[in-house]
């Protein structure tokens, strides 16, 4: 910390419980009374120096009284300050450091020390070391300028605040290595005396943990400042973020739900604020960060999001930060979303409102922002491909919080399918994780009504099922009979397609393997590398084969058991079936895909001879009717 040194006479003043006594011989006959604190001082050195000393000493020598007592309950910095001003008086041994410079700044204007009473009086003194040495350094700046908190009125009139804003935004604005207020040690030689030490690193954000020791009316205006000085908005979002950390306890994600929502945990800085003074801090810090994608982390903005629920803060800055984390829900995790409900009714374990407005956030946005539409995407960019674009990221995390928040008894049905279905079908390459989450809803609800039940299910495409989720699915009691008769459906004619597609890259490997002996000769390594691809080939196709074997059967027992609950008439024949149970491929679709497997498969005929005996058994209920 830089100081300078005033006066050369060895301290003449003792201390003795609430009083100070000047020890240099001659008796006292004037008593300053500063608060609880009294001087006994001599009249001459004070109104030699000080234009409002010299009135108060002529009024009160006036009234004639034998002791002379003078009040001062207004002067800067109190007591403290005084003891300095008297000994500068005295002209005693005085060190001007950035710690005390305002307060004496400030009372040597209240006291009108001028150089009217006396060569280099306090008010000149106090100006030059400001401005030729505190000013100059980034240490002693900041240090000046948190002592303005104890004097502000006073430091406002002398425009103290303002100089240590502007000095301190130009040197955040300015490129630590190359600025000279650096290259110096910290600041400029005044009177051969270093000022201070440079900041460790020459980053960006070197200055946060800096200003993080202001006060919140001060630190907003810095910031002010600093934007007027051109600063970028992510440094200032990252200051803010940095600030928040330090004041706001809530912000620590670890902290249990219950703890918090009790009492929020002391800060490391002084005494631990209260809970009030928290919610107007935070409510301050939503309005000071600026409204744009991607400036703070994700993470942070659900902390705020979070620590406002606990604090109540009013729904106004709820929102702001509900749109703030929309603006950028594809940057979020699963562990971000799963917010506890603080709310006094507890409803739900977890805040799925809340999600759902966030959701609502980032849709709006998307479409405002000509985000991904169901006509600029198709199957082949959705599947096998490197990138997801933000919509499909979130489709992804809010069908893995539906996971997680599904076991939960007390979610209402309506909540649920809403934030379910609010995700663009188009959204979804596969509903494989949507699949499960219902399956883990009505597993836990099992009181669901079969309509209830329908509902949900008709959010799921079983044309976009993964194998493996045809699999579980046909296999699923839970799901209503429809859905199950879908999947076994679209996984048969999938398998045929496969098969399909294995005979044809069999043609194409044994066409090419030809092509190759007769253009090369004999290879023995190629030719024992095609023989084990066709190895595999028939092995793969044969199991397939088995599998359509075993979904034919088991379409066949689920026809059986449809006539048995009564279907009408109508709906007995196998086409029929189909569209019974809602499928919507194409006729000439499912006929392709049955020719190109006709020469290797059977499966069509036993689908063939399934239809023969679906028809004799109408019949004969037909004549016995």
């Amino acid at each position: 910390m830089a100081s300078v040194k005033l006066g050369t006479k060895t301290d003449a003043f003792q201390r003795h419980g609430q009083a100070w006594f000047c020890t240099t011989g001659l008796p006292s006959d004037i008593v300053v009374e500063v608060g609880e604190m009294s001087f006994h001082l001599h009249k001459f050195p004070l109104l030699s120096r000080s234009g409002f000393m010299e009135r108060l000493i002529a009024e009160a020598s006036e009234e004639g009284e034998e002791g002379c007592v003078v009040n001062l309950p207004d002067i800067p910095g109190g007591a403290k300050t005084f003891e300095l001003v008297a000994k500068f008086c005295y002209g005693v041994k005085l060190e001007l450091t950035s710690s005390n410079v305002v307060y004496l700044r400030c009372s040597a204007e209240h006291l009108e020390m001028k150089e009217d009473y006396g060569e280099g009086n306090l008010i000149v003194q106090t100006e030059a070391f400001l401005n030729q040495v505190v000013l100059q350094s980034w240490k002693d700046s900041l240090k000046a300028l948190q002592t303005c908190n104890d004097v502000l009125r006073h430091a406002e009139e002398l425009n103290i605040t303002e100089r240590c804003f502007e000095s301190l935004a130009t040197k955040a604005c300015t490129d630590p290595a190359l600025s000279g207020w650096l290259a110096t040690g910290g600041s400029v030689l005044w009177n051969g005396i270093s000022t201070g030490a440079r900041p460790n690193n020459s980053s960006s954000d070197w200055w946060y943990d800096d200003v993080c020791t202001l006060s919140l009316p001060l630190f907003k205006r810095l910031i002010s400042v600093m934007e007027t000085r051109g600063i970028k908005q992510e440094i200032i979002a990252g200051s803010l973020t940095c600030y928040a950390k330090k004041y706001l306890p809530g912000l620590n994600r670890r902290q249990g739900a219950i703890e918090s929502s009790n009492r929020l945990a002391p800060v490391a800085l002084g005494a631990p604020p209260s809970e009030e003074d928290q919610k107007l801090f935070l409510e301050e810090i939503d309005r000071l960060l600026p409204m744009q994608k991607g400036l703070v982390p994700t993470k942070f903005l659900f902390g705020l999001l979070r620590t406002a629920m606990i604090l109540r803060v009013n729904p106004a800055c709820i929102s702001s930060l509900e749109k703030r984390i929309g603006m950028q829900l594809d940057q979020a995790t699963l562990e971000d979303l799963l917010m506890p409900n603080f709310s006094y009714s507890m409803e739900t374990l977890y805040n799925v409102d809340c999600v759902q407005r966030i959701l609502d956030h980032f849709l709006a946005m998307d479409q405002i922002s000509g985000g991904t539409s169901p006509g600029a995407i198709d199957d082949s960019q959705f599947i096998g491909s490197p990138s997801l674009t933000p919509v499909t990221m979130v489709a992804k995390l809010i069908d893995g919080y539906l996971a997680e928040v599904a076991p939960d008894v007390n979610l209402k049905f309506p909540k649920f399918q809403a934030l379910a279905a609010a995700v663009p079908d188009y959204a979804r390459p596969l509903d494989d994780g949507l699949y499960r989450a219902i399956d883990i809803y009505l597993k836990s609800h099992p009181w669901l009504v079969e309509s209830e039940r329908e509902q949900l299910c008709r959010l799921i495409d079983c044309q976009k099922f993964s194998l493996e989720a045809c699999t579980h699915a046909a296999q699923n009691e839970r799901l209503p009979l429809r859905i199950v008769v879908q999947v076994l459906f679209f996984e048969q004619l999938q398998l045929r397609t496969s098969i399909a597609g294995c005979f044809l890259v069999s043609d194409h490997l044994d066409g090419s393997r030809q092509l190759r002996s007769g253009l090369a000769g004999s290879n023995e390594g190629g030719l024992a590398t095609t023989v084990r691809e066709n190895q595999v080939l028939k092995v793969g196709m044969d199991n397939m084969r088995m599998r359509v074997f075993e979904l034919e059967k088991e379409c066949s027992n689920m026809k059986q058991e449809i006539e048995k609950l009564g279907r009408t008439e109508g709906s007995s024949t196998w086409g029929s079936v189909s569209k019974k149970f809602g499928f919507k491929l194409k006729s000439q679709m499912c006929s392709a895909q049955a020719e190109s497997v006709s020469n290797q498969s059977n499966g069509n005929g036993k689908v063939a001879k399934l239809k023969d005996r679906h028809g004799k058994h109408k019949n004969n209920s037909s004549h016995n009717d």
